[in-house]
């Protein structure tokens, strides 16, 4: 599996590609220690991946997963280049929890005419954590072929995942559902209906998930959560969408959750 990474859309400054094999090792040793694998799994399945840092690379695949940040023009500017390089027959797969499946299809050629790539565009949004959720949606865009989504639907069932089929819409089917659930726990902090803890208290131990909606949106991104209910304000039209304004607030400080180290919650 050949894994590309680099910093367009991103602010940070280290060595494209270096925080995706530390990240890898990361999981790997986790899960040695957990013992799910052996050391001996570990090194193999190491072995498999082939980090890069040039998108030529990716010209020779089959299937390519693009997974940048949910900034649209980030994303068409990608799906531009993957029509390009890739060869005809690979389907060009995106990981967007939001952005619509059509408009990413038709940024892969000038010509709305031309479907040799945008037939092969689709969704295959995997949940998080991706190693141990088994949800994937599964979203077509207006161009996207039959082959396109049995391919991507095999492929999905392949690697042990349940695949369940969107249309597309805003926020599709999971983020339709549980991004209004993030935001509407946001502005019950911010408008003191409850604090913190009893907020993600109430959810876990009334509800029964895993995890409350506040560090839920910590592990999500608190920018990625701003920029999917923007998305479903913006497309929808439809006032119950608006992000709180702490939302976005917390966005403006860097606080980001935990991968900046700081969120609801200290990392």
């Amino acid at each position: 599996m050949l894994q590309f990474e680099s910093n367009r859309g991103s602010s940070r400054s280290e060595t494209p590609g270096c925080d995706r094999s530390w990240a890898n090792d990361k999981l790997l040793a986790r899960d040695v220690n957990k013992e799910r694998i052996t050391q001996t799994q570990s090194e193999e399945i190491r072995s498999l991946l082939s980090p890069t840092t040039s998108m030529d690379s990716l010209s020779d695949i089959d299937f390519v997963i693009e997974a940048v940040p949910e900034i649209p023009s980030l994303k068409f500017s990608v799906f531009k280049d993957l029509a390009r390089i890739c060869p005809p027959h690979a389907i060009l797969a995106t990981n967007t929890s939001s952005i619509s499946i059509t408009k990413i299809a038709a940024s892969t050629s000038s010509d709305p005419r031309d479907t040799s790539a945008s037939s092969r565009v689709i969704s295959t949004h995997f949940m998080n954590p991706v190693p141990v959720q088994k949800g994937v949606e599964i979203i077509s865009g207006l161009q996207t072929s039959q082959a396109t989504i049995d391919t991507a639907v095999a492929f999905c069932k392949a690697m042990g995942k349940i695949p369940s089929i969107s249309a597309d819409s805003p926020g599709f089917l999971a983020n339709r559902i549980l991004m209004p659930y993030i935001n509407e726990a946001i502005i019950c902090l911010e408008t003191g209906v409850g604090g913190r803890d009893d907020i993600d208290a109430i959810m876990k131990n009334g509800t029964n998930v895993p995890m409350g909606p506040l560090q839920l949106a910590d592990f999500i991104g608190i920018d990625t959560c701003l920029a999917i209910m923007k998305v479903l304000h913006e497309e929808t039209g439809d006032s119950k969408y608006r992000p709180s304004v702490l939302l976005g607030k917390m966005v403006d400080a860097g606080w980001l959750g935990k991968k900046s180290g700081k969120g609801f919650y200290d990392y």
